[in-house]
């Protein structure tokens, strides 16, 4: 009996030790990735401000070692997937990712790294009234003001923000509306047709598709400017360990969600937003004033609460789906009893 429950108890305690073990290498990575983009695009820094170009690094590096995982090494399963799903479905949400990664590595050319986290605690928000805007979600009184109560505080990061840069906050604003468009559209044109792609194959199937839509705004905009800049010599060491860290983080986000769940990274990845502004604020220097905290302690309280009901609704679907199967098996058992005694019933009068 007590070896039963020690070996039980060890094995709980490592499955709790593992989870945090991929939660923290995910908070690193993400962070990593964060002050590595805003190191090599901010002026002040290594002053390479052409966030287009990055992107692009980032999804050709991606496409290949993800092509070099399903096609070469065969280490992850390939999805079933014709020409007229990939250019209905995977298409349209290439284009929301590409234009969500070009914007939001935009604004760190503007904006400091603690005031863009800030302003990403408005994703719950965008992805609930995207999610009722597409019929995807139902309209509630109680949620909305949980959302309002996130972007009043999310404002109010913002009137006190020292370094306020209305294009930054453009730039922001719009990288969240493209995600959080993007993450509702794969529920209707991926998930709703029994289509899951984890973070390789959704690498392997989307980021090819970025890199064609960017290369048009990236002859446009940036290819001049990089043309005259004859002095610019792309550095592998930094670019190359760059996209390693973008590419590690997509295999930690697999890690995470497969191990433990979407909801853990959702808290972890508030942990990872207070870690962001306190690095901002004591290494990088950024100003956070104390208006700036309020605002966003104010988010960050209504951003807990979604997280906490989101909780409360997944335990409560998994107690009915648990009470179901039990009346099912409860049915299949009376069943079974019914045909045992109707059987014997023939016996005897045999």
């Amino acid at each position: 009996m007590g070896k039963g429950a020690s070996s039980l108890s060890e094995g709980v305690m490592k499955k709790i030790l593992l989870s945090y073990a991929y939660v923290g290498i995910w908070i690193f990575l993400s962070f990593t990735v964060i002050v590595y983009n805003k190191y090599i695009l901010d002026r002040k820094m290594y002053n390479w401000p052409y966030p287009i170009s990055l992107t692009m690094i980032h999804m050709a590096f991606c496409s290949s070692l993800a092509y070099l995982l399903v096609r070469v090494l065969k280490l992850v399963e390939p999805v079933s997937m014709s020409r007229e799903l990939y250019i209905s479905s995977v298409v349209p949400i290439g284009a929301l990712y590409s234009l969500s990664l070009w914007f939001s590595n935009s604004a760190y050319i503007y904006l400091s790294v603690s005031f863009i986290q800030m302003l990403k605690a408005l994703m719950p928000v965008a992805v609930y009234s995207i999610g009722v805007l597409f019929k995807k979600d139902t309209f509630k009184s109680d949620t909305m003001i949980n959302m309002v109560s996130i972007s009043v505080g999310v404002a109010i990061a913002a009137y006190g923000e020292a370094r306020f840069d209305s294009w930054g906050v453009i730039l922001q604003l719009g990288a969240v509306a493209f995600e959080a468009t993007r993450l509702v559209l794969i529920q209707i044109l991926l998930t709703s047709k029994g289509i899951t792609l984890n973070p390789i194959t959704s690498l392997y199937y989307v980021a090819p598709c970025c890199l064609g839509f960017l290369f048009v705004p990236w002859i446009l905009v940036e290819f001049p400017v990089l043309k005259q800049n004859s002095s610019f010599h792309l550095n592998f060491a930094i670019f190359g360990t760059n996209s390693l860290c973008a590419f590690a983080l997509n295999l930690a986000v697999f890690l995470l969600v497969g191990k433990t769940s979407a909801l853990t990274m959702n808290v972890a990845g508030v942990v990872k937003d207070w870690l962001l502004i306190a690095f901002s604020w004591s290494v990088i220097k950024d100003t956070v004033t104390p208006v700036n905290l309020i605002g966003y302690g104010l988010a960050f309280l209504g951003v807990a609460y979604y997280n906490h009901s989101k909780l409360q609704a997944l335990k409560a679907k998994e107690a009915q789906k648990k009470a179901s199967q039990a009346d099912e098996e409860a049915g299949r058992l009376l069943q079974e009893m019914e045909g045992e005694g109707s059987a014997r019933r023939t016996e005897s009068q045999g």
